[in-house]
């Protein structure tokens, strides 16, 4: 038996899996984010552990022998967050998220004070990123950086938490800027250019390796009845591909989380950091992960459930099976700014060509049409990088709406293919990686891909009418920094 851990934005969820790669049980607990300022986000590192124990208690409650026979352990997180700890290994202040924006200032600073940044890390230095959130504490928050001993992406921290290591793989370190994306080490250049050194750094393995192993406490407290191997593990959507599969060049996917994102496996690194496209090591050695990134998708359809006060479901029924024609609404999905391929934290959301006539099926249909327009950016940015997609599979909670996959089909042109337990591909990759840290079987055969359920082809006629549209809903984009 083996465990996936995702320590997502929304929620952790935990899923028991079996030796046939059933997920025999899953459990999830929700997590709240803090806005201190307008663009500004953060989590309490604490809320994470004690979400994660949660959802291990519950399934000791209705499945202890499964939970028993657990022999290893696969970690999946949220990228990007700075979670700075003391010499104790307490956090010292919040852990600041993937879509905070305060650190643009800091993001040109790092690029003059290293100007192999790109080369280097084959990305570009954004707000998200966790490096110039440290240059951000250094000059706002100084008491705090002299403090700071160890730096931890948030599954980093959490697995601190169950092992008592500070590990890393290098899928996630990929997402600081300290990593050097071609030797997947880090690089000692990017981390004197914030003032720090390798001394703050957790040690790096590859996803798939065995890392450490659960506290022997921790073990007993859950029934185990042995102490299992913790992996490497990976960044969210580094697993989530593990997750379905998409472990060599070719097999695109696309990701409706509370963010969304639009992927690509590599044998090789095909960088276009111009254009925000983000270059990742993947959660298998020797491959490399290019996506274009987008920092909200299934959160603009949760915002506008709670602006009108339904349930996500409610908005979505009236709208049926497909799509008949494009919304008569325009919507920007830049709620927290955006990166690819704008790379403007300071830009906000918009709804356009409201009229007394808007209902609200036309809005919710726009929310979605437009996350798919963002998306078809990244896939014009991708494509400048020689990467052309002629199909992709779907993960994220936001792949359970079929409407919205059919609206992705049309506005990409591509079939949009859906799995079952889309919505968990990230924790069920990293009950994947689990596996081989503890087998040691050849990848390929353990990240099989699972069947697909459903297929969203493109409609020739919706497609012109998307196409005809995208232009315009370009147009109402304008920078504000």
């Amino acid at each position: 038996m083996y465990l996936g851990i995702d320590l997502g934005t929304s929620a952790v969820t935990t899923v028991l899996v079996d030796g046939a790669q059933r997920v025999i049980a899953s459990e999830s607990r929700p997590l709240t984010t803090t806005s201190p300022l307008s663009g500004y986000f953060e989590q309490d590192p604490a809320q994470w552990i004690d979400a994660t124990f949660a959802t291990l208690d519950a399934l000791k409650v209705t499945h202890a022998g499964e939970l028993a026979a657990v022999e290893g352990i696969g970690l999946s997180g949220q990228m990007h967050g700075a979670t700075l700890l003391d010499a104790s290994a307490r956090p010292l202040r919040p852990c600041i998220l993937w879509n905070d924006g305060r650190s643009a200032a800091e993001c040109r600073v790092l690029e003059r004070r290293w100007p192999a940044l790109r080369t280097t890390s084959g990305n570009k230095a954004m707000p998200g990123f966790t490096a110039p959130k440290l240059l951000w504490i250094a000059t706002h928050e100084p008491e705090i950086f002299a403090a700071t001993k160890l730096v931890l992406l948030p599954k980093a921290y959490l697995r601190l938490v169950l092992s008592g290591e500070a590990i890393e793989d290098v899928s996630d370190a990929s997402g600081s800027l300290w990593l050097d994306a071609a030797r997947r080490d880090w690089s000692d250049a990017a981390l004197a250019a914030t003032g720090l050194s390798r001394d703050h750094m957790p040690r790096l393995v590859e996803g798939c390796a065995p890392a450490t192993t659960l506290r022997g406490e921790l073990a007993r407290r859950w029934g185990m009845t042995g102490q299992p191997v913790i992996a490497g593990g990976a960044g969210d959507n580094p697993a989530g591909a593990v997750g379905i599969g998409a472990i060599r060049p070719g097999t695109a996917f696309v990701s409706l989380g509370t963010s969304g994102a639009l992927l690509a496996p590599t044998s090789r690194i095909a960088a276009n950091p111009d254009r925000a496209v983000h270059t990742f090591c993947h959660a298998i050695p020797d491959m490399w992960i290019q996506a274009g990134a987008i920092l909200s998708a299934a959160s603009c359809l949760a915002w506008i459930a709670r602006l009108f006060g339904a349930a996500e479901a409610e908005l979505l029924a009236p709208l049926g099976l497909r799509p008949q024609a494009p919304s008569p609404v325009s919507f920007l999905p830049y709620l927290a700014g955006e990166r690819t391929p704008h790379d403007d934290p300071a830009v906000r959301g918009m709804l356009d060509g409201l009229s007394h006539g808007t209902d609200l099926g036309s809005i919710v249909q726009a929310v979605l049409e437009g996350v798919a327009f963002a998306l078809a950016d990244c896939r014009d940015a991708l494509a400048d990088a020689g990467i052309a997609m002629t199909e992709a599979d779907a993960i994220g909670g936001g792949s359970r709406s079929g409407f919205w996959l059919s609206v992705l089909a049309n506005v990409l042109n591509v079939p949009i293919h859906r799995f079952a337990g889309g919505e968990t591909g990230a924790a069920f990759g990293a009950a994947r990686l689990g596996r081989l840290a503890v087998t040691g079987e050849a990848i390929a055969a353990v990240c099989t891909r699972p069947q697909r359920i459903e297929t969203f082809e493109p409609d020739a006629r919706l497609v012109d009418a998307y196409a005809e549209r995208l232009p315009a809903w370009r147009a109402l984009y304008r920078p504000r920094h």
